[in-house]
């Protein structure tokens, strides 16, 4: 596909499969004029899906064979599955057909897939997860949200890099406040490799504003937090469940007597705008920065909607090339640290 701005479509995986990224890929289709479509998977599947509307000229199937399980182990899926739809999408990134893919399958055969064809920006070690969650200002972008359980300071800083190039690639912040997530404010608190990662961050070029807590997530004075895959799964699933249960909680008690539905139909705007501004769809499409490529991981369980939107962070991404920017930025984050060994030699 020659031209314009391709995006591959790992359309098989997930836990919807093509039933909702066709037609959620197809809607970003229609309002994007620059945009082709790599749709990749199984042609009998893919093709009634496509069918004969409008803009799906833009649209190429590219055939694959195989499928890579949701409880797959990663091994098993890299060294078994080369013509999976997956494999195939990531193929078509590395080979330039397409600048960016996105796939609802299993993450671990996903980041191992992506590592071992695009293989890490120079200076990585390892990629990491992000994704924006809601906040007071908008959004925060934290990492990593489970890729990288155990990390060091070298993984932090790099992580810190990884976040203040997304912030500014992807949302246009000048100079985003990143922030390292610790048990406190305080500088004795937190590990060994936390502090490490603190002092190391207070010398880079970055805007680094200190030690942040769990609760300056959402408050709006960071753009960045960054933190260990562990702790940072941990936290996103309890945001998800949180965000689940007020919602039904809202519903049982807005619905419990006729005066509080009358309340509820009088607050209905605010109780949409509060919907939409806490929607998990709106933030879907989770980054795997640090690879030599852009990948976007879409919710295994994504909607319509939900894919839609990760396919749009593809497309940015794409158009912005970030891993360029990554490896831009963590260049003069090292040669400011050596600058620094050499003046304290």
């Amino acid at each position: 596909m020659s031209g314009g701005l391709t995006i591959a479509v790992d359309a098989m995986s997930g836990d919807l499969g093509a039933a909702t990224a066709v037609p959620g890929s197809l809607d970003v289709l229609a309002s994007t004029p620059e945009l082709k479509l790599a749709l990749v998977g199984r042609r009998e599947v893919l093709g009634p899906l496509l069918g004969k509307g409008a803009h799906v000229d833009r649209c190429t199937i590219v055939e694959a064979s195989e499928i890579v399980g949701m409880d797959e182990h990663p091994k098993d899926a890299l060294r078994k599955k080369k013509d999976s739809s997956m494999r195939v999408a990531i193929n078509l990134v590395k080979s330039g057909h397409a600048s960016a893919c996105v796939s609802a399958g299993n993450t671990g055969a996903l980041l191992a897939t992506a590592r071992f064809v695009l293989r890490m920006i120079p200076g990585i070690d390892r990629p990491a997860i992000v994704s924006p969650v809601p906040a007071a200002h908008g959004h925060t972008l934290m990492l990593d949200l489970g890729a990288n359980p155990d990390c060091n300071s070298d993984n932090l800083l790099q992580f810190a890099v990884m976040g203040s190039a997304l912030a500014t690639d992807l949302y246009g912040t000048a100079r985003p406040r990143i922030g390292l997530l610790n048990i406190g404010e305080e500088e004795i608190k937190g590990t060994d490799q936390i502090r490490a990662a603190h002092a190391r961050l207070g010398r880079a070029p970055l805007n680094y504003v200190g030690f942040v807590e769990g609760d300056d997530i959402f408050s709006g004075e960071v753009d960045v937090v960054v933190t260990d895959g562990f702790t940072g799964n941990v936290a996103l699933k309890a945001m998800e469940g949180t965000a689940r249960f007020i919602g039904t909680v809202m519903r049982e008690e807005l619905t419990r007597s006729t005066l509080r539905k009358a309340g509820a139909m009088a607050a209905s705007p605010a109780l949409s705008a509060l919907k939409k501004r806490l929607d998990p769809r709106a933030y879907n499409g989770a980054t795997m920065v640090g690879l030599a490529g852009v990948v976007i991981k879409s919710h295994g369980g994504a909607d319509r909607v939900s894919f839609a939107n990760a396919v749009r962070v593809a497309v940015v991404e794409a158009r912005k090339g970030l891993p360029e920017q990554i490896g831009e930025l963590l260049g003069r984050v090292t040669a400011a640290e050596r600058a620094g060994a050499a003046s304290t030699a």
